[in-house]
């Protein structure tokens, strides 16, 4: 029988392969000491994962890693799932949020011996695999071409990979990303203001907002999906990032996916399966700015956002960087000169 010591000094496919072969159970593979058991998986998860097998060994490699999975999760507490990859492995925490496509839970990670925390964006259905899949191109191509000093606008990915789901078979593509802390979606920001948004505030989030876009433009993403939950604000430190990525696409190219709630939110060219380009993003913007201040808009803001939301693409801004000049050369005609104005959120109900 091989004992876990064995199997944490394991260095090929067919040892590995053994191993398993003779393991009646987890304390057969894995020793009691987590960092040891968590490394001898990773090893293990590593050397039996189907994609390094041959081509006519993938449906016995499948069922190999299945098993493999199985019995790690066996080891661990139920009320404390894990996800494992060759480079990580990830113990679930609670439910962060909600949304249309995926769950995003808390989790804990070992790297270089220290503990680190993430956000694993999971789909609520495999079906969506290619939308979360989208989601990290963009996100690494951000990375890479974008400016590095707007790196703070998009989300930080740690890794995305695929995960089998002991028991079913089904391989969910997962997102592991940066958590953020102190911040707040734009619908949060108009719900807690239903008479609408003081303009002056709503001034410093909009020129964030259009330097985010004009960052991912230059390196050749529309987001696709500028929407209230989408935009997302600190107060104190007047910070924005741009989440959910999904809907993301070349310049160019088709949106690959709406938010049907939303429907009547978006640009003719989206609904109709036309191409996108800047002013698809400029267009879905200004809607949400335009919502978030809702009646206080004053009237030469309400005919700016009129020529950002036409309906021929064509005769919308295209550059968000001018019309970022454009939109303070307005802000100091109808305010004077930019100065910063404290912005706080109310804290939710219950809290001390």
């Amino acid at each position: 029988m091989t004992t876990p010591a064995d199997a944490d000094a394991l260095r090929d496919r067919a040892a590995a392969r053994a191993a398993l072969a003779a393991a009646h159970g987890p304390t057969d593979l894995f020793p009691p000491d987590e960092a040891r058991a968590a490394r001898a998986y990773r090893r293990l998860a590593r050397l039996l994962h189907p994609d390094t097998a041959p081509a006519a060994e993938r449906p016995l490699a499948e069922a190999e890693f299945a098993r493999l999975v199985a019995l790690w999760q066996r080891r661990g507490d139920p009320a404390r799932p894990t996800l494992t990859t060759r480079r990580h492995t990830y113990t679930l925490g609670g439910t962060r949020a909600t949304g249309d496509l995926a769950v995003l839970r808390e989790a804990t990670y070992e790297q270089d011996g220290v503990r680190q925390t993430a956000l694993l964006k999971i789909p609520r259905a495999a079906a969506d695999n290619d939308l979360l899949a989208r989601e990290a191109r963009s996100l690494e191509r951000l990375a890479r071409h974008g400016e590095p000093r707007h790196r703070a606008y998009a989300p930080r990915l740690i890794a995305s990979f695929r995960h089998r789901e002991a028991g079913t078979g089904v391989e969910p593509r997962v997102n592991a990303l940066v958590p953020l802390a102190g911040f707040h979606t734009l619908a949060e920001v108009r719900a807690a203001h239903p008479e609408g948004l003081d303009p002056r505030d709503a001034a410093w989030m909009w020129r964030r907002l259009l330097v985010a876009l004009g960052w991912a433009h230059r390196a050749g993403r529309v987001h696709g999906a500028v929407l209230p939950e989408h935009v997302l604000i600190h107060p104190e430190l007047h910070g924005l990032v741009l989440v959910d990525w999904c809907y993301s696409a070349t310049l160019g190219s088709r949106v690959p996916a709406l938010v049907e709630r939303h429907r009547e939110h978006y640009p003719p060219e989206v609904t109709a399966r036309r191409p996108a380009t800047e002013a698809t993003d400029i267009h879905l913007a200004s809607r949400t700015m335009g919502a978030l201040m809702g009646e206080r808009t004053p009237q030469p803001l309400r005919a700016f956002l009129r020529g950002c939301t036409l309906p021929a693409e064509a005769r919308r801004p295209h550059d968000a960087w001018r019309l970022l000049a454009e939109l303070d050369e307005l802000l100091d005609k109808l305010y004077g000169p930019r100065t910063f104005r404290p912005f706080t959120m109310p804290e939710p109900a219950g809290r001390a």
